[in-house]
């Protein structure tokens, strides 16, 4: 791995708490008998700790020599909350909502000798050093725009755009026929439609884009410079209001429930938003396309990832827990029925708006799916690259010059890789 100013500072973290437990921690596999399986989780108004102990308890019952306990995190969370049980020598056995880093592979056990680790959601993406650190339950669809099919009849479209060239004409047809074509909003999620616009054929084109980005092979001019251009030129045209940096990210999304404007770029789970919006109007999807000629990248994270910590005394237990939850069918569609994920083979009542995204997931080849943003697995970014962006975009709503934004990205990259 390459040794880069910020996995300096994170190491040495993982570092310091790996030599507190090794005076406590075998990193043993001896799980005879009973034992008891410590499992930190995500909690959220869906996952919460009641419906963790629902999931596990088929497990339990068919496994009485294992008792998964549940684990809430501290209020900022589970990225929060593991380097303090690490510090502490507390660690639990498994931890679920947290990918793997090149910084934390170091505390991860090995996984690649399980097919079901192997052959889950994203397993290649999220690889780090060809070790699969990470067991998935399903897909979170990025780089996907939803769509008012009502503007899109007005403007006289008859199907959503296949590729960017037809995706700006579709832009000055919304325009004419008197929509707002795209809808952003402030807060993080001005970058959102930067992304979606470049990253398809950006990341298609250049499938090392972010290890190339983070060793100064690749510059962000050459590789986004073309798409700086193009958001610089919607915003020229009207297509995207200067004025909506002003927005925050719920008046955005809520802007474009109310039929105000034509297109909505943002991940899967807004179907959620969809679904229970009164007066919504019809919404359709599409993947964000590429240039012609191009195979477009499809922006996806995984969805409930799963590690077991080295730290671990009950390996081969938490083994058996992570294959359950991620393996059984009531386990598996459970938990992506709760935060509105998609994974192909699992099916559970669905909007007509998720049915379109679950098809989408299953017409991209694996190969395909990308991440965004900072990255994950072997494919990462210094961290904060996305904040990072987000104010150079939003700076092109406000006046600067995509010359400037492009000097600001590459003299970021400079400081920080």
């Amino acid at each position: 791995m390459k040794i880069t100013r910020r996995s300096i500072a994170l190491t040495a973290g993982f570092a310091a708490a790996s030599l507190v437990l090794a005076g406590c921690s075998a990193g043993g596999t001896g799980d005879s008998g009973p034992v008891e399986v410590r499992m930190l989780v995500n909690i959220t108004p869906n996952l919460t700790e009641d419906w963790w102990n629902e999931l596990v308890a088929p497990f339990e019952e068919a496994n009485p020599d294992i008792d998964v306990k549940i684990q809430a995190p501290v209020a900022e969370g589970v990225k929060a909350t593991l380097p303090q049980l690490l510090a502490s020598g507390d660690v639990p056995d498994i931890v679920e909502t947290l990918s793997p880093t090149p910084e934390l592979a170091p505390e991860l056990v090995d996984l690649s000798a399980y097919d079901w680790a192997t052959e889950g959601p994203l397993a290649e993406q999220y690889s780090i050093d060809g070790k699969v650190l990470m067991a998935g339950v399903g897909i979170q669809l990025q780089g996907v725009y939803f769509y008012n099919k009502q503007a899109f009849a007005d403007a006289g479209i008859e199907a959503p755009p296949a590729t960017t060239e037809e995706f700006d004409a579709a832009l000055e047809k919304l325009k004419a026929a008197g929509w707002t074509p795209i809808q952003t909003s402030g807060e993080w999620a001005t970058q959102v439609a930067f992304q979606y616009a470049g990253a398809p054929t950006v990341l298609s084109e250049n499938p090392d884009w972010f290890a190339e980005m983070s060793s100064g092979d690749l510059t962000f001019g050459e590789s986004y410079g073309d798409t700086v251009d193009r958001y610089a030129g919607w915003v020229a045209d009207g297509y995207i209001p200067a004025d909506s940096v002003g927005l925050k990210y719920a008046d955005g999304e809520q802007q474009f429930l109310a039929g105000k404007s034509a297109i909505y770029p943002m991940g899967s789970w807004f179907a959620a938003a969809a679904a229970n919006a009164t007066d919504a109007p019809e919404i359709g999807v599409f993947p964000a396309p590429a240039d012609e000629g191009v195979a477009p990248a499809q922006a996806a994270n995984v969805a409930n990832p799963y590690v077991i910590m080295k730290a671990s005394k009950q390996q081969d237990a938490a083994a058996k827990v992570v294959e359950f939850l991620v393996t059984d069918q009531d386990a598996v569609t459970a938990q992506l029925e709760a935060d509105g994920n998609f994974r192909p083979g699992y099916e559970y009542e669905m909007s007509d708006l998720a049915t379109e995204m679950q098809a989408i997931v299953a017409d991209t080849e694996v190969d395909a799916f990308t991440p965004l943003g900072d990255g994950y697995g072997d494919r990462t970014v210094p961290a904060g690259y996305q904040v990072e962006l987000n104010t150079q975009v939003q700076g092109l709503l406000t006046g600067t010059t995509p010359d400037a934004v492009v000097k600001a990205m590459d003299d970021w990259f400079t400081a920080n890789r």
